[in-house]
């Protein structure tokens, strides 16, 4: 792991910039809510650009920045320090790209001399941003800044202080929507995200390295960025990265706050920067405030996110490295280019149904572009099940279309709610039989073997990861998915969880059934 990021120095590396160490999955929390529009709910669609031959630019971003810093706070992620401490790798990774918050005298990407000194546990495992979005205190932040938190705390621009309930979080698109009992708050609306051009201004409102309140300005330098942020850490099943990109200043503790643009409005929730030592060098990317719009949207009215898939399999023409390396593996001769090149498809595909065939490029969806997978993905990622969408695409060098039914996963075509969703989906784990000759070798008369366990769910927050053993749950032994099913199912209220560790260290947690 050291020799590696050693290498991985001299190159431009992709940091998360929020304090909080680890990027989290979907949480589910109960929350009592109705279906009552609020601010976040209210669409701008015109939306001003300020010119750098502007004369009254300089009032425009006094205006910008009185508008948006009362409507950003910093939020506060307080963890179980035993139950995150188990992922030593992740932490060097985090120690490398932002070196050591609490003292131990490491620069950065320098070798761990020694264990991690933990923070107090009245000290908050790491600090990041937030924008108000409604008067009656719904919050939108980054997944990463709100993962693996048993307490969020949010401070208002005022020093207000108030505990927050995390509703739902999306690690495909790093978003989370948080809320706080409070009354009269000042807000920002969401700004059509489609209607920025590169070269306008906009301005980064956040919390940089512990200095509250801090704006910067710049203009918008690049859109659709693609960088592997969200996939490469391997935290996000389907990621979907179109980030907006900017050159206004952006550090660890931005993670989380607004993108602005001269009228106030919101353009983008800041998430990352490109940098080859984890701070600023010229480069942020904010997730389009369209797509983060359309995710808190969800997660307040259904509970969970609804996501809609074309059903391909694809490559990026336009990613040289990539067309070489399936032409070497596949041993075809497909040419660099502009497009999305169809390689197969998944079941029950909505593409493949509407007569997309292995072979086609993908070069438009409804009347947007498609010249790579970034576009394509926000194009699909910010539909729901059910949408039809008009694609467009190449076969044979002649242009065709076709309208595509999206579908989830599971090959629906209508909306779920957290009562549709599976015991796994709810506890945030699948489980696999252990072998009888596992049982014999190590004593036990039960088990099940955790997989896929999603950061931030119920069991990772009990410190359960990959290949621990769980072997009862409320009292009683489970060997299959299907007990754990059965004994969860219709659950409500406390569950309890008898577990072994990879050094057969046996423990008993537990938690509230979501």
């Amino acid at each position: 792991m050291k020799s590696t990021l050693k290498k991985l120095l001299p190159f431009a590396v992709v940091g998360v910039i929020s304090g909080a160490t680890t990027v989290g999955t979907i949480q589910y929390f109960g929350h009592n809510s109705n279906n009552e529009d609020q601010g976040y709910f209210k669409s701008v669609s015109n939306v001003s650009f300020a010119g750098m031959n502007t004369g009254a630019v300089g009032d425009d971003f006094v205006k910008a920045a009185k508008t948006t810093v009362p409507a950003v706070v910093t939020i506060k992620n307080y963890q179980n320090r035993a139950a995150s401490g188990g992922r030593a790798s992740e932490q060097d990774l985090f120690d490398f790209f932002f070196g050591d918050p609490f003292g131990g005298g490491r620069g950065q990407g320098q070798q761990r001399q020694k264990p991690q000194q933990q923070a107090p546990d009245n000290m908050p495992s790491g600090m990041g941003s937030g924008v108000i979005i409604s008067p009656d205190g719904y919050i939108i932040s980054n997944n990463h800044v709100v993962a693996g938190a048993n307490k969020l705390e949010v401070v208002l621009s005022n020093k207000k202080s108030y505990i927050a309930t995390l509703v739902g979080t999306d690690p495909n698109t790093d978003i989370s929507l948080l809320k706080i009992e409070e009354k009269g708050l000042p807000y920002l609306n969401f700004a059509n995200s489609d209607n920025i051009e590169v070269g306008q201004w906009a301005l980064a409102v956040g919390n940089p390295l512990g200095l509250n309140s801090t704006v910067t300005a710049g203009i918008i330098s690049a859109k659709g960025r693609g960088i592997g942020i969200l996939g490469g850490q391997g935290k996000a099943a389907n990621p979907i990265e179109s980030f907006i990109q900017t050159d206004a200043a952006i550090n660890p503790g931005n993670s989380g706050g607004a993108l602005v643009n001269t009228n106030g409005e919101l353009i983008g929730i800041n998430s990352a920067i490109q940098s080859t030592t984890g701070y600023y060098q010229g480069y942020g990317f904010a997730v389009p405030a369209n797509l983060a719009r359309k995710i808190v949207e969800d997660i307040k009215k259904f509970g969970i996110v609804q996501r809609g898939f074309l059903g391909v399999q694809s490559l990026d023409l336009s990613d040289d490295m990539q067309v070489q390396a399936y032409n070497k593996q596949k041993k075809t001769n497909i040419k660099s280019g502009s497009g999305v090149y169809v390689t197969g498809f998944g079941d029950s595909s909505g593409a493949e149904d509407a007569g997309l065939k292995i072979g086609d490029v993908i070069t438009k969806i409804d009347n947007s572009d498609v010249t790579d997978f970034a576009d394509l993905s926000i194009a699909i990622g910010s539909k729901r099940p059910g949408d039809k969408v008009q694609v467009a695409y190449l076969r044979n060098g002649k242009e065709n279309m076709t309208t595509v039914t999206l579908k989830d996963q599971k090959g629906g075509t209508s909306t779920r709610t957290k009562a549709d969703l599976s015991i796994g989906e709810k506890i945030g784990a699948d489980f696999e039989p252990l072998s009888e000759r596992f049982k014999t070798d190590y004593g036990l008369t039960s088990g099940v073997v955790a997989k896929n366990v999603s950061e931030g769910s119920e069991m990772a927050k009990i410190g359960i990861v990959d290949n621990y053993i769980v072997v009862e749950i409320n009292g009683k032994p489970v060997n299959s998915q299907k007990d754990v099913e059965k004994v969860l199912d219709k659950y409500q209220g406390n569950v309890q969880v008898k577990f072994v560790d990879e050094y057969g260290r046996i423990y008993t947690k537990g938690f509230k059934m979501p």
